[in-house]
């Protein structure tokens, strides 16, 4: 409902300034604060809220509520940011080299390279950042503002996006909300504000819109630095609300918030997982790279005599050994991810590099209230005083139930209540007519009602229920019997289920409750509901090899027990009482075999997290709370619901439909689809181009002339590059969604070595059938060159559709992109030679008998290739991302 809001501090005037401030300052802590009067005036505002006309013409002169540096970057922006790319560089510098001595066949095709590198990466992130922004509309921040169609009409609240807020608006703000500009107080009631964000302070703090004069001259008068922001009146944009509600009037937006300040002055944000992983290869790649011209001009001019005339051909050689294609296809590769997620499964990706993340995940950390059991309980079982199984001990409990729901006029009966007449026969409540109530008391933790005994006129029964111990104090029993019953409770309680007592007395009519004296019943158990799509959510995870932590401010039993219905294996049981006694080191090798962390605050939810990741994990955190942002903020990947507070939802990597572990288990079968293409493009990749090379520069030293032109190297890895783009569109094997797929760069380089050096078994193999099928090398250059062109081209197809189809292709897969991108490189290496365009190479056809010879090659190569790649399958691997 609306209400209108009231000027405390005066009446808005009638007249304001024509002219006023687009962004007016908040006060500093060395200017007076200006009083609530003032601040209307400045704005020419008022505490209805503005017009409709006045926020649309405030939005076209103020510009839209956003820090600077949140807007997407243009196209050409984007170009200019590939061109810095580490690699792209590095063929800068080598164009360069080849320009210098006058290589400008050379230097023209490595311009080429990197001009379609730049385009193909800028239109990929430019395409990314349009379905990233048009995302997220589906979880963008509102707020509530309060506004008036004209000057004559009632005020009104709607939700807008935060964007479209304006100096003068009137919002209202609620607990978990981000503040969405600069504001100033009207209204509050029990306000307290996270300010961490600017000040650091990890404790909420208290604000008011009453102005209190000492906390106010207080705040003036500090000289830290941060006295502004400790005006009770004023909260800022970046903060959020901990707890309380509040009216509030905004004072700056966009760039002229304090947050917009801060946010200019932090530096870049922290390397996540990926971009680490990426960089780690990167260097090693350029350090090869950079190395390789050199080593050439050195080797031939020992061993051959040459000079200079071999730097546009080691430059080639330089040129094929970087992946130039790698940022292209990363960028591809995340952004058609996340696309699906979004499309086919409702999961927003707000960071590209955290799709990639969630498929390297192995330890997920989760509440378990609403994740693994829904917020209700239901009965387990009904017990007598033996233990054994007795329905009538639940009728007596739901009559109960019933009849303080009725008597002592409850709006709704509590969760227990409701579970016991939800499992209760409707019919058997019935037939008991209530008398009187005495409702479910929290000093004494039971409740007691009074029904007429059927059949027996002039007697009632009293039924008590509530706390085993409360119960059992007022129970006719003799201590031994006492004490196993008390046993018995126990016993439930620590089996994680939550146990009510029952107890009767039969009374005469007209006297009053007495709760003494009463026969003891038996006992009801309940447990939490288990969330409908955990368990098969839980096991999907297991067989991906995800490790589900339950971090949770339970009772210890309570969250094992759902993780033994779930079937979680619970390994450990961490309390935070222990976990405050352990040091990080010891908590570190504690938590990797601890499935249950109970009791937990926000603290040690963050401690724990912080403990996996120190252990070597990979670690996920879903959280949908205020209290929850600590832990979200510190994990590699933080996930949260759309219905997540607002504060917590806008710090997430990835927000999810609901909080539903199944949605989770898409994200991370999307992060391992992606990961495994572009682990894929570079073992390929890298393994083939280092063959070439070693191959090449062998030949080079051997051979009375180089074994293929500058040109042609470079072409041939201009056709590779394009081939490989299919990558960004493959489908790995089933297998590759098993495990969580890490880059990791000693992995990875061990692998390129070892296969790169069969790739070059393979093409100095070539160089003898050259020798046989030409009578000599040495007697044409021409064909020389096109044969080993042909061979190269070949190999690197065989190897494409070789190593990710896996030692099981044929059997577990169709002919993808991939494979048809191999038979288009081949295609081109068999037709290239004889075609009008090859002979501008310098290339020529190849006679018959080179093809025979050629297949012998390839055919003996394949079958290398496989029973490597077999052998390496079977060698127990930390990550193995593609099968």
């Amino acid at each position: 409902m609306l209400r209108v809001l009231s000027t405390a501090a005066g009446t808005a005037p009638d007249a304001a300034p024509a002219d006023p401030p687009l962004e007016p300052e908040p006060p500093s802590s060395t200017t007076p604060t200006p009083t609530l009067l003032e601040t209307f005036r400045r704005l020419d505002a008022r505490p209805q809220g503005l017009t409709e006309g006045q926020a649309e013409e405030r939005l076209a002169r103020v510009g839209e509520n956003r820090v600077p540096d949140a807007r997407d970057p243009s196209w050409a922006r984007l170009f200019t940011r590939s061109a810095r790319d580490p690699f792209t560089a590095v063929l800068l510098f080598l164009g360069l080299v080849s320009a210098a001595v006058h290589a400008w066949g050379t230097a023209s095709v490595i311009l080429l390279l990197v001009l379609v590198s730049c385009v193909l990466r800028a239109s990929g992130e430019h395409r990314a950042d349009r379905s990233t922004a048009a995302l997220r509309h589906l979880v963008a921040t509102t707020v509530t503002v309060q506004r008036r169609l004209d000057e004559d009409t009632a005020p009104a609240t709607r939700e807008i996006p935060v964007e479209e807020l304006v100096p003068g608006d009137v919002v209202r703000l609620g607990p978990g909300d981000l503040i969405p500009a600069d504001v100033r107080l009207l209204r509050s009631a029990g306000l307290t504000v996270h300010q961490a964000a600017l000040t650091g302070e990890s404790a909420p703090v208290r604000k008011s819109a009453e102005s209190d004069t000492a906390d106010t001259e207080a705040a003036e008068a500090d000289t830290a630095g941060t006295g502004v922001f400790e005006h009770p009146h004023l909260c800022f944009q970046g903060t959020s609300v901990a707890a309380g509600s509040a009216t509030a009037v905004v004072t700056a937006t966009g760039a002229g918030t304090r947050f917009a300040a801060a946010h200019r002055r932090t530096g870049k944000p922290t390397a996540t997982t990926f971009e680490r992983s990426v960089q780690g290869v990167s260097w090693i790649l350029i350090r090869f790279a950079l190395l390789t011209p050199p080593l050439v001009l050195m080797a031939n001019a020992a061993l051959r005599g040459r000079g200079l005339e071999t730097l546009p051909f080691a430059v080639a050689v330089a040129v094929g050994l970087t992946p130039e294609m790698l940022p292209v296809l990363v960028t591809t590769c995340l952004a058609r991810g996340a696309a699906r997620l979004a499309r086919t499964h409702d999961v927003i990706v707000r960071r590209l590099p955290a799709l990639h993340d969630i498929g390297a995940m192995d330890v997920l950390c989760v509440d378990k209230t609403g994740t693994l059991t829904q917020d209700r309980p239901v009965v387990d079982r009904a017990l007598d005083a033996e233990g054994h199984d007795d329905p009538e001990v639940l009728r007596w409990a739901a009559a109960a139930a019933w009849w303080s729901l009725q008597l002592a006029d409850l709006p709704a009966p509590d969760a227990l209540d409701e579970a016991l007449l939800t499992a209760a026969d409707e019919d058997a409540l019935m037939s008991y007519d209530g008398v009187t109530a005495l409702p479910f008391d929290p000093a004494r933790r039971l409740a007691t009602v009074v029904v007429r005994t059927p059949g027996r006129l002039g007697t009632h029964t009293l039924i008590t229920k509530g706390a085993a111990e409360a119960v059992l104090e007022r129970c006719a029993l003799t201590d031994d019997e006492r004490s196993r019953l008390r046993a018995l409770a126990e016993a439930q309680a620590a089996d994680g289920l939550r146990v009510l007592a029952v107890a009767t007395a039969e009374r005469p009519a007209g006297t009053r409750p007495h709760e003494r004296g009463l026969t003891f019943r038996g006992l009801v158990t309940l447990r939490d509901e288990l969330a409908p799509t955990a368990a098969e959510a839980l096991a999907g995870l297991a067989a991906r090899g995800v490790t589900v932590k339950v971090l949770t401010g339970d009772h210890p039993g309570t969250a094992a027990r759902a993780c033994r219905d779930l079937g979680i294996p619970v390994t450990g049981v961490l309390t935070a009482d222990r976990l405050d006694t352990l040091t990080d080191p010891e908590l570190t090798e504690l938590a990797s075999r601890t499935t249950v962390f109970a009791r937990c605050t926000p603290d040690h939810k963050t401690r724990i997290t912080r403990a996996l990741q120190t252990g070597g994990h990979t670690v996920g955190f879903l959280g949908d709370g205020v209290n929850d942002l600590p832990a979200l903020r510190t994990a590699d990947v933080g996930l949260a619901p759309r219905d997540a507070a607002g504060v917590t939802r806008d710090n997430a990597d990835l927000v999810l439909a609901g909080k539903d572990l199944t949605a989770i288990g898409h994200a991370v079968a999307a992060g391992r689809h992606a990961g495994g293409n572009i682990a894929s493009y570079l073992r390929i990749t890298l393994s083939s181009n280092l063959g070439n090379v070693i191959a090449m520069l062998s030949a080079g030293l051997l051979l009375p002339f180089l074994p293929m032109l500058p040109a042609q190297v470079l072409v041939q890895n201009l056709c590779f590059d394009a081939a490989q783009l299919a990558f960004a569109y493959d489908r790995p094997a089933p297998s590759a969604l098993r495990r969580p797929t890490v880059l990791d760069p000693r992995t990875l380089l061990r692998f390129i070595v070892g296969f790169g050096a069969l790739n070059a078994v393979a093409d100095l193999a070539t160089f003898g059938v050259l020798a046989f099928a030409l009578r000599g090398p040495g007697d044409d250059e021409a064909l020389f060159h096109s044969g080993w062109f042909t061979e190269n081209l070949l190999t690197q197809a065989v190897v494409m559709v070789l190593l990710s189809l896996g030692v099981r292709g044929t059997r577990d897969r169709r002919a993808g992109p991939v494979t048809w991108s191999a038979a288009a490189l081949a295609a081109t290496g068999l037709f290239l030679p004889m075609s009008p365009p090859g002979a501008h190479l310098g290339l020529s056809p190849l006679p018959g008998v080179y093809y025979g010879l050629l297949a012998a090659v390839l055919a003996l190569y394949a079958v290398g290739l496989m029973a490597a790649r077999a052998r390496h399958d079977r060698r127990p691997a930390v990550a193995q991302p593609v099968d």
